[in-house]
């Protein structure tokens, strides 16, 4: 029997808040505070991994719903690359 999106997608927030997740090479997790809302906690190995997330988040974060995909078997997602500058 085949899982819906919703379970898939329950299944993979759960393994990502137990495992966690990297970016820009800080470790990161899921932490839920007692008033049951939750956040990200980022540890960095130096101030240029962490002043580069930062600068990340307040540039722009996109967010997508896709429930076509698949979680499970997803690989790891490469950084895109530059856009050349073009004057108007």
């Amino acid at each position: 029997m085949s899982e819906t999106i919703d379970e898939t997608l329950d299944k993979w927030g759960k393994k990502t808040e137990e495992l966690g997740f990297t970016i820009c090479g800080c470790r990161g997790k899921v932490v839920k505070t007692e008033d049951g809302k939750r956040h990200f906690e980022l540890e960095c190995k130096s101030k240029e991994d962490r002043e580069q997330v930062a600068s990340i988040f307040e540039e722009e974060v996109i967010l997508r719903v896709n429930p076509k995909v698949i979680l499970e078997d997803t690989p790891p997602v490469e950084p895109p690359a530059a856009a050349p500058v073009t004057e108007s």
